[in-house]
């Protein structure tokens, strides 16, 4: 009895299907990204004498291993921490070149002097968690975001969140560009983000 031979499949298209496979799953694949803080470091300054900072100008923010907050001494609840760091910035608590016409705090002498002067200094634990890190950032950050929301208000009767989504996505503003990065940047001036990280404690 004569043998069979087995049918040969036919591989031409083989090559065509791997490839079509490929672009479907390149096309329909998500790509997670990675949730952090945007930050940009400040230019590195050859500085030989750093300048005396007041310590009643430094806002202390500690953070231990148990996610608890420590601000100026005193524990303290996440939720109570915007409106502290508020009234620590707006404090304008200085007389003469050190004072602050446009504050609206307590003016207490034993707080800071002036935005401009204010500095709030974080430190965390190593073993806190990366949740309570970010929240704390996310606290500190809208504090000052709050105070240059009143100034951009106050100064030019706009927002000043709206006024940053214009000057990134300006495709829907009509108005002068540059103009609107000057205003932006008169605000921050008034309320500069001075916010000092620690290195962490083991």
């Amino acid at each position: 009895m004569a043998k069979r031979s087995a049918p040969e499949v036919n591989a031409g298209s083989m090559a065509d299907i791997a490839f079509l496979l490929l672009i479907f799953f390149l096309v329909t694949t998500t790509i997670e990204v990675d949730s952090g803080i945007s930050r940009k470091l400040p230019p590195i300054e050859d500085v030989e004498d750093p300048p005396i900072i007041k310590q009643k100008n430094i806002f202390t923010v500690l953070i231990n291993k148990d996610d608890l907050l420590l601000v100026e001494d005193e524990v303290m609840e996440i939720k109570d921490l915007k409106e502290a760091a508020i009234a620590f910035l707006d404090n304008g608590g200085g007389t003469g070149e050190e004072g602050c016409d446009y504050c609206r705090g307590k003016k207490d002498p034993a707080s800071s002097d002036n935005p401009d002067k204010a500095i709030i200094s974080l430190q965390n634990d190593r073993f806190t968690s990366y949740k309570a890190y970010i929240a704390v950032q996310n606290e500190l950050v809208a504090a000052y975001t709050a105070l240059r929301e009143r100034e951009a208000q106050r100064l030019f009767n706009k927002s000043f969140i709206q006024m940053e989504k214009d000057v990134k996505d300006g495709s829907n503003f009509t108005g002068d560009k540059e103009k609107l990065k000057e205003q932006i940047e008169q605000v921050k001036l008034l309320f500069p983000q001075k916010l000092s990280e620690a290195e962490p404690k083991k």
